[in-house]
């Protein structure tokens, strides 16, 4: 497959027997015989949903069915962002929603970890595992607002532990195991959890990891904490003095309830990555999540009752709340904990032949890795049942989709979304009634009234602009932890253009309504007057064999002198002489243009990243321009905290060698 600058590639077009049986077209029918409201296709109806969010939202409660207690007033009493009031008076509770879905037709849970084959948990026993811990969690004095943390990872008794909280009406929040015990300390202790669940260990790329001196001092650090409760997975027999284990929580014999509580009661609390300060506590609600998980999942991601949904995740990361999501719509949750390249790079597309995945959700950098691994998922695994693969994390490049249809699976549904841990779901991302082209999102998700903005707030058509929410969506944060005056999260989002959500991403729309992201805005690069995302970059360097990853910056380093750097990281076997220099130059230059060449190139050994996958773009920057690695970077917020140091000594031997090395703050 090629693509043209000018003409995408077109990768699928559904059916009419495709489309005839999704959700989307169900809820299109169920508009026209109980609203009398007709759309001629996706575009039409995502134009009326953005704009009427009124009758769009009171029509997915009706929809849906969603269970109240109190039933609501209006169903938006503000507009006004970030005060926008849903669903008011109402009450509900999340996790109530779970299990009206329960069945014995098939199971709860799928799980598989490096720590054993794969399992099932079937919805009779999540049940009751769930009353279980729900009562040992009242016995603790546990209820509505108390928080319940866990240092866990992406296996059932998580999700068991978060259900139960939720029944309760309290506050969940959770890091993978992988945190270090700093970052998750600057999580829990704003918070003041009540109840903390962790592992003793786990074991990853065929590597048993302790966590008990890790579990040890979020102990010692956490005055709030009244019980520990410790979930065995590399020694069944540990135990902490005068602390619970999983097994004696499990042994309450009581029925599962559930506490009804306001639509904006907090359900959990998320985070920024905290990787050049404290992260911010990101609370969400129950409806809002509620009813935005139901909308995304059924609506967007065609997920059905039955269906087997999988993500890559783990449990720090939106996605695993996202994935939990699944069983709000009835679908068997497949769980993963481990390396997903052990003991080969091919362990999830087995995974997923094994469990007979619908649906697959991964990044774009593992189905690059997948494709450079030479694995060829379409003819060395059972497919068949596979409808649908997904990624998010970062921007998906034209030649890693058109690969997934040549050789994953030629009629396999591709898409691609883009949102944040800050509303946790998407703004743009799949919609099963229109076409897939190479490089594009499908188009705005339902209820999102999001736009291309100029730097002076005008909208732009076909061109590069920030990403701006015009209007409130209900799993907007209702307010973050610890800001009572609301000024942090005003000046997160509503600073720029007032009123109105500035995510942070760059963003242009087609002429076919679909969108590119083109890259953070805070790691925008600025060459000649030329403001360019990373995204576009990173697609054209990471395309040739011999580079695995990369990043680029641009620093401002005064004067007016500008530094664009790009560091690579090599493929197996691979040399950064001046031939390969020169291809990474052209092909730059013939796929954007010389302005984006970078003035020099470094091999380095790795990329560092966030706990949630992102590439340190702006902590590198940071670097650069003179800020120490201590307030450019949180190293313990890092997912491979020892990728920083060639970004040091790169950065401190340019600022010596130009005498810049006056540090600033």
């Amino acid at each position: 497959m090629t693509q043209s600058a000018h003409t995408p590639q077109l990768l699928w077009q559904p059916s009419e027997e495709f489309m005839a049986g999704t959700n989307l077209r169900h809820y299109m029918d169920w508009l026209a015989q109980t609203r009398d409201l007709h759309f001629g296709d996706y575009h039409a109806l995502q134009q009326w949903s953005a704009q009427e969010l009124g009758a769009f939202w009171g029509s997915l409660w009706e929809y849906f069915g969603i269970m109240a207690r109190q039933p609501y007033a209006e169903v938006l009493g503000s507009r006004q962002m970030p005060e926008a009031q849903w669903f008011t008076g109402s009450t509900l509770n999340y996790a109530e929603h779970v299990f009206r879905n329960k069945t014995a037709e098939f199971p709860a849970l799928l799980y598989q970890s490096e720590l054993g084959p794969l399992q099932s948990l079937s919805w009779a026993e999540l049940e009751r595992q769930v009353a279980s811990v729900a009562q040992a969690l009242r016995e603790q004095g546990v209820g509505v607002g108390d928080r319940v943390a866990a240092y866990m990872p992406n296996i059932p008794e998580t999700l068991v532990a978060f259900l139960a909280a939720a029944s309760l009406g309290a506050v969940w929040s959770s890091c993978s195991p992988d945190f270090g015990t700093q970052s998750a300390l600057d999580r829990f202790r704003q918070i003041e959890p009540k109840v903390l669940f962790a592992v003793d260990g786990y074991r990853y790329g065929g590597k048993e990891i302790s966590r008990l001196s890790e579990v040890g001092e979020l102990v010692a650090g956490l005055p709030s904490l009244g019980q520990l409760v410790l979930v065995p997975q590399l020694d069944p027999a540990v135990r902490v003095a005068g602390q619970a284990v999983w097994s004696d929580w499990l042994g309450h014999d009581a029925p599962l309830t559930f506490t009804p509580v306001p639509f904006e009661h907090p359900l959990w609390i998320l985070y920024s990555s905290g990787t050049t300060g404290l992260p911010k506590g990101i609370v969400h609600s129950q409806g809002g999540i509620l009813l935005e998980h139901l909308k995304s999942l059924t609506l967007q991601a065609n997920v059905k009752r039955g269906d087997r949904m999988f993500w890559f995740t783990t449990t720090g990361w939106m996605m695993w709340n996202l994935l939990a999501g699944g069983l709000l719509v009835g679908a068997t949750v497949v769980l993963f904990d481990g390396n997903p390249n052990y003991p080969t790079p091919a362990t999830l597309w087995q995974l997923a032949e094994d469990t007979r995945l619908t649906s697959f959700g991964t990044s774009p950098a593992f189905l690059a890795g997948t494709r450079k691994a030479g694995i060829e998922p379409g003819q060395q695994f059972d497919l068949s049942t596979l409808q649908n693969v997904g990624v998010t994390g970062s921007p998906l490049p034209s030649d890693t989709a058109e690969w997934v249809y040549e050789h994953v699976k030629k009629d396999i549904w591709l898409t691609s979304s883009s949102g944040g841990t800050d509303v946790c779901t998407g703004f743009v991302g799949g919609s099963a009634l229109v076409p897939v082209y190479a490089g594009e999102i499908q188009a705005p998700y339902l209820g999102v009234a999001v736009k291309a903005l100029s730097d002076d707030g005008q909208p732009l058509d076909q061109e590069v602009g920030e990403l701006v929410v015009m209007q409130p969506m209900p799993s907007m944060p209702i307010y973050f932890w610890n800001d009572p005056s609301g000024e942090r999260y005003r000046s997160s989002y509503f600073d720029t253009f007032p009123g109105q959500w500035r995510q942070g991403d760059f963003i242009r729309f087609t002429e076919r309504g679909s969108c590119v992201i083109q890259g953070r805005s805070d790691s925008t690069l600025n060459r000649f007057g030329v403001r360019m995302g990373t995204a576009e970059i990173y697609r054209l360097v990471e395309s040739l064999p011999e580079i695995h990853e990369s990043l680029i910056i641009g620093a401002e380093l005064g004067g007016g002198d500008y530094y664009m750097p790009l560091f690579v990281v090599l493929s197996p076997g691979a040399v950064l002489d001046d031939a390969l220099k020169d291809r990474i130059r052209d092909r730059i230059r013939t796929g954007l243009s010389a302005r984006q060449l970078p003035d020099d190139i470094f091999a380095v050994h790795d990329i560092p990243h966030t706990l949630n996958g992102k590439k340190l773009e702006v902590p590198i920057k940071k670097l650069y321009m003179g800020v120490p690695l201590e307030k450019a970077a949180n190293p313990d917020a890092t997912a491979n905290p020892a990728a920083l140091h060639d970004f040091v000594a790169l950065a401190q031997a340019y600022r010596q060698e130009r005498g810049l090395d006056q540090p600033r703050s």
